[in-house]
């Protein structure tokens, strides 16, 4: 029982130490993984859970397992920020593969990309065609930035000539069958006017809705019902 209560509080410990780092590197790091900051994570997870599981090691030698490991990326980053020589061999550089509807053999060879996973990364940029690319780029982080040619793009406002209208932030106001009082106060109505709208759709309860969402300027507040009550929360 001492051995697991030991592996209970280190684990929490390790975490919390984790998260704190995740905060002092800041957001980027999670979205834009690059080689480097995969390789990083990898090896503070692995000393985490050695540390763990070790006998002989505690809380101190997980934070100092940890610190190392921290002070080595902020000062990678640093780097990065400070020399921009230092970006290309620790961030990497971005690759085309497709330069004015061709694709670049060359450079998918060398980032070891076949023809099946540029069409998984065309297709979530909404390009089910190679011919519809004028360009893709190959971004550090693995994904695929796209740029169709003129025919397969989508028509803007300024395209058509309309005037341009502000847009609204979708409020989400009932989630899994409770309600968002913060989200209802913000858009600056009332539990009256929710109940009153539940009513005029035939909803009997809030319980009885999955997702509801307002946008500012919309008539009706958008509502998805659960599709069978066992769904619903008692």
């Amino acid at each position: 029982m001492g051995n697991l209560m030991s592996i209970l509080v280190e684990t929490i410990f390790g975490f919390a130490v984790l998260f704190i780092l995740t905060k002092v590197l800041g957001k980027t790091q999670i979205i834009q993984l690059t080689a480097f900051d995969f390789i990083a994570a990898l090896v503070l997870g692995e000393l985490v859970g050695n540390a763990i599981f070790d006998d002989k090691a505690g809380l101190v030698d997980i934070f100092f397992a940890v610190l190392v490991a921290g002070v080595i990326l902020y000062v990678t980053e640093y780097i990065t920020q400070r020399y921009k020589a230092s970006r290309s061999m620790l961030e990497g550089q971005p690759s085309i593969i497709i330069h004015k509807g061709k694709l670049i053999r060359e450079e998918m060879k060398k980032n070891k990309l076949d023809i099946n996973q540029l069409q998984h990364l065309l297709r979530a940029k909404d390009a089910f065609s190679i011919q519809e690319v004028q360009y893709a780029i190959l971004e550090t982080d693995g994904t695929v930035s796209v740029l169709k040619k003129s025919a397969f793009q989508t028509p803007t406002r300024k395209d058509m000539n309309f005037q341009p209208e502000s847009v609204m932030l979708p409020m989400l106001i009932i989630n899994d069958g409770e309600v968002l009082w913060d989200n209802l106060e913000e858009a600056k109505l009332t539990k009256e006017w929710l109940e009153n709208e539940l009513k005029r759709q035939e909803v009997n309860s809030v319980k009885e809705v999955f997702f509801a969402e307002w946008i500012e300027g919309e008539q009706n507040l958008f509502i998805i019902p659960f599709e069978n009550k066992d769904d619903q929360p008692t």
